[in-house]
C-alpha cells in the first residue's frame, strides 16, 4: 500500500478554515434554533440575535472552531483521501488507474466519521456551550426548555463561561472526560450516513460537470458541487443534529436526558414531530456556502501543492 499523503491534511487544513469564516453565523443561528428557547423561526432567531447582541453575537464561540475546526477539517479530508487511494488499491491492485466507485467513496466516508467525531466531539460541545451562553444588559441569562423546569446558562449577571479553556476545564471539573463527550453516539448517528451524503454526492456531481477530456475539474465545479453536497448532507442530518445539540447543550446545572433515545422521546412529547427539523431550513442554507468554500480551499490548495 502507498504511503500517507500529507497534501490532503494540509488542503484540508486551508479549506476547513474557510468553511469556519464563512459559517460560524449561521452555525450560531442554527444552535439557537434547535437547543435554545424563544425562537419561533429562523428569521426571528437571527433578528434577535443581532438586536441583543449585534453582529459580535453571530460569531460568539468562533475562536474555538476557527483554531480547532481547521485541524478537524484537515483530518477529515485527509482522512477521506488517503482512506479513498488505499480502498482503491486494495480492490484493484497498486497499478490500476481505475476511479473510485460509489461504494469506495461511501466506505471511506464512513471511516472519516469514525476517526473525526473521537476527535471533534469534544469541538464540537465547546462550541455548543459557548453559543448558547447570551449576554445582555443586565441579564446573562439563556433558558432551556426541559423537564417542566428553567435552567440558565448564566448566573448573577455573569456569563458561565469565560472563554473555551474555562468551559473546557469547568466541564471537566463538573462532568469528567465523558463530559467532553456528550452527545457523542448522536453525532456518530448524524455523521456516518452524513459524510456518505457529503462526498458521493460531490464525487458524482464533479465527475458529471468535468471538461471533456479533464483529469480534475474545474474550480467553478468545485464550487458547485462542493455547495449542493454540502446542502443535502446537512439537511438531511438534520433530525440527529438537533438531538445532538441538545445533548451537548445540556447538563450545564442538571441534565435533563439519560441519552438519546430519552431525548427523543422528551423532545417528541413536548413539541411535537416538527421539533426534528428545527434549523433544518438553516442548516441546509448554511451547508452550501460552509461545503462550497471548504471544497474549493481544499481542491486549490491541492492544485498548488501538486503543480496541477
Amino acid at each position: 500500500m502507498g504511503s500517507v499523503q500529507l497534501d490532503d491534511f494540509i488542503a484540508g487544513w486551508i479549506g476547513g478554515a474557510a468553511s469556519v469564516i464563512v459559517g460560524h453565523p449561521l452555525d450560531t443561528v442554527k444552535t439557537r434554533l434547535q437547543a435554545g428557547h424563544g425562537y419561533s423561526n429562523t428569521v426571528q432567531c437571527a433578528l434577535k440575535i443581532f438586536k441583543h447582541e449585534h453582529i459580535a453575537g453571530f460569531f460568539k464561540g468562533l475562536s474555538f472552531p476557527l483554531a480547532s475546526i481547521a485541524v478537524y477539517n484537515s483530518v477529515a479530508l485527509g482522512v477521506y483521501g488517503n482512506a479513498q487511494r488505499v480502498i482503491c488499491q486494495y480492490r484493484y491492485g497498486e497499478e490500476s488507474h481505475r476511479g473510485p466507485a460509489l461504494t469506495d467513496v461511501a466506505a471511506a466516508s464512513a471511516v472519516v466519521a469514525l476517526v473525526t467525531v473521537a476527535i471533534g466531539a469534544p469541538v464540537d460541545l465547546v462550541k455548543i456551550r459557548l453559543q448558547m451562553q447570551t449576554q445582555s444588559v443586565g441579564s446573562a441569562k439563556l433558558s432551556l426548555v426541559g423537564a417542566g423546569s428553567m435552567h440558565s446558562l448564566a448566573l448573577n449577571n455573569q456569563p458561565l463561561y469565560r472563554g473555551p479553556v474555562h468551559c473546557i476545564s469547568r466541564i471537566l471539573r463538573k462532568e469528567g472526560i465523558a463530559g467532553l463527550y456528550r452527545g457523542v453516539g448522536a453525532m456518530y448517528l448524524r455523521d456516518i450516513p452524513g459524510y456518505c451524503l457529503y462526498f458521493v454526492p460531490y464525487m458524482l456531481l464533479c465527475n458529471w460537470m468535468m471538461p471533456e477530456g479533464s483529469t480534475t475539474p474545474n474550480l467553478y465545479s468545485v464550487l458547485l458541487a462542493g455547495g449542493v453536497a454540502g446542502t443535502i448532507s446537512w439537511g438531511t442530518a438534520t433530525p440527529m443534529d438537533v438531538v445532538k445539540s441538545r445533548l451537548q447543550a445540556d447538563g450545564v446545572n442538571e441534565r435533563m436526558y439519560k441519552g438519546i433515545l430519552h431525548c427523543i422521546q422528551q423532545s417528541y412529547q413536548k413539541e411535537g414531530l416538527n421539533v426534528f427539523f428545527k434549523g433544518a431550513a438553516v442548516n441546509a442554507i448554511r451547508g452550501f456556502p460552509m461545503s462550497a468554500a471548504m471544497f474549493l480551499g481544499y481542491e486549490f490548495t491541492l492544485k498548488i501543492l501538486r503543480g496541477q
